[in-house]
């Protein structure tokens, strides 16, 4: 792949990328109003893509072989405990992932 090549993959993507963020402003901009349908998905995805990586995230759990789950579980009620403490998803993403990787790095 050469200089060229390479340049214009990124002007593509580049492109692309502005152009996927101009277009809600072009679709629902001025005085037309959201539809009812957008303004639902706004409300409901993302609860629905949290479960989402929730499941992908514990699908290779394995709850029969040790550590049976035990590192899974206890960092998924750290991330409840913390969400519920503190009321910051990065908080408790970051203390969730934090509390995992001490579990299996040094206890489990």
């Amino acid at each position: 792949m050469n200089s060229t090549h390479t340049i214009m993959i990124i002007a593509v993507a580049a492109a692309v990328t502005v152009l996927l963020r101009f277009v809600p402003f072009l679709i629902f901009g001025g005085n037309r109003e959201t539809p009812a349908f957008v303004s639902y998905l706004g409300k409901v995805l993302p609860y629905a893509i949290m479960a989402m990586l929730v499941i992908y995230c514990l699908r290779g759990t394995s709850l029969l072989r040790f550590p049976y789950g035990a590192p899974e579980l206890i960092s998924c009620a750290a991330v409840v405990v913390l969400h519920l403490w503190r009321r910051n998803t990065l908080i408790s993403i970051a203390g969730g992932t934090l509390c995992y990787m001490l579990l299996v790095q040094l206890v489990f």
